[in-house]
């Protein structure tokens, strides 16, 4: 299934150019970069400073996806493991 600003909540993230545009470290705020590993609560960012461990639930996140769309996520959307996010799908059913 093609990632889409509808469903991106049920995929995968890892992979995808990722800007911070809105966090309670504002340290991170315009931290851009391309997430490398995705947990529960955080996002590993690959950025030009190195690696980047990101809360999502602190954050809200401009991400890119691969046809070129840019969707603004607020982190406590994307709060789960990958694998559950996806089953989340099949409940929706």
């Amino acid at each position: 299934m093609k990632r889409t600003p509808k469903n991106i909540f049920y995929h995968e993230l890892i992979g995808l150019r990722v800007k911070v545009i809105k966090h309670t470290d504002e340290s991170l705020i315009d931290l851009e970069g391309r997430i490398v590993y995705e947990t529960k609560n955080f996002l590993i960012i690959a950025s030009k400073g190195g690696l980047k461990k990101v809360s999502k639930k602190s954050g809200v996140f401009l991400l890119t996806l691969s046809d070129g769309v840019k969707v603004e996520v607020k982190g406590e959307k994307i709060l789960a493991r990958p694998e559950d996010r996806v089953k989340l799908i099949r409940k929706r059913r």
